[in-house]
């Protein structure tokens, strides 16, 4: 039997949270710095809990203005004090509302990045578990991010991307190119399901990458962000294939 998680990047200001909670298992909450505010932080979380949703720490670079999708450069010490920040925010947030953090994600940008260089992914991921030593990292599969997290040890999880094209190295393909961002809720559906039958990403060249796969991320700020889940979701239950947080 096959089990897996559906997880969608909330409380980004994107109107569709409420809805997404109603089909995901986790939820990857902003941390007010690339998107949101600390009062949608708070309502993501509290609503996240209520609907038996898993909550997951979501930073990125301090880009507003760019959605946390502008690459940026910063020192090791930079990084360490941005994750830092980031997750103790987050777990402190999670903690007055009498709940847990259980996994972090990195955004946008940042999680490009850290998915090419196994260097910055160890030094987001080690900044994480300083400030909160049992999350469970999630991870872009077979990536930098993968090693770099394996290194440091702990739980981890393996992700892949619904609505999102993949490069022949496992790296998602630039969001400035055709075709980078999957639209069609039934296309992607497909595809997600042959990849878990086929245990590895299928890189728009069709190049087979064998990976585990824990988790499924589903894009809350795209406009077909809820039609892709309810759809990716009816699709995986009439496979036989159990939806379940981490």
């Amino acid at each position: 039997m096959i089990r897996v998680d559906l997880n969608s990047d909330l409380g980004e200001g994107c109107g569709q949270d409420a809805a997404l909670l109603g089909i995901v298992s986790s939820a990857n909450v902003a941390c007010a710095l690339h998107a949101g505010s600390v009062a949608e932080m708070a309502q993501a979380m509290r609503t996240a809990a209520a609907a038996g949703v898993g909550i997951g720490a979501h930073p990125g670079f301090d880009d507003r203005a760019g959605f946390g999708r502008k690459r940026v450069t910063l020192s090791a010490t930079e990084i360490t004090d941005l994750i830092a920040y980031q997750t103790g925010a987050a777990r402190a947030v999670a903690s007055a509302n009498g709940l847990k953090l259980r996994h972090f994600k990195l955004h946008g940008a940042l999680a490009n990045m850290a998915s090419e260089d196994t260097g910055l992914a160890r030094a987001c991921y080690a900044a994480a578990r300083a400030v909160a030593p049992d999350l469970v990292l999630m991870v872009l599969a077979a990536t930098a991010q993968e090693a770099a997290a394996r290194e440091i040890g702990g739980e981890i999880a393996c992700e892949i991307f619904a609505d999102r094209a993949y490069n022949a190295d496992a790296t998602l393909v630039d969001r400035s190119l055709p075709g980078a961002v999957l639209h069609d809720a039934e296309t992607a559906a497909e595809r997600i399901l042959n990849m878990l039958r086929a245990g590895a990403i299928i890189a728009r060249d069709g190049t087979h990458i064998p990976t585990r796969i824990d988790t499924i991320c589903l894009h809350g700020d795209t406009p077909e962000a809820v039609e892709m889940a309810r759809a990716l979701r009816a699709r995986l239950s009439a496979a036989g294939i159990t939806i379940a947080p981490l």
